[in-house]
């Protein structure tokens, strides 16, 4: 996890998690507070997430998987 930058685009999150980008985007669409991933747009099409934000959103999905 160190090696991930600090601020992530859908092809890191991707890479990471090893699924495709669409699949990134749909949960950067979602509202966190429904279990997407937070992220915020860069420019009029670009997204990227805060490395903070996605390891803990991470660590709620491994949460709430394991009760």
């Amino acid at each position: 996890m160190n090696d991930l930058p600090n601020i992530l685009t859908a092809q890191d999150i991707a890479k990471y998690l090893r699924v495709g980008p669409k699949v990134v985007y749909e949960l950067m669409s979602i509202s966190p507070a429904h279990g997407g991933i937070p992220s915020f747009r860069v420019g009029r099409r670009g997204k990227r997430v805060e490395k903070a934000d996605f390891l803990r959103w991470l660590a709620e999905r491994k949460e709430a998987r394991t009760g």
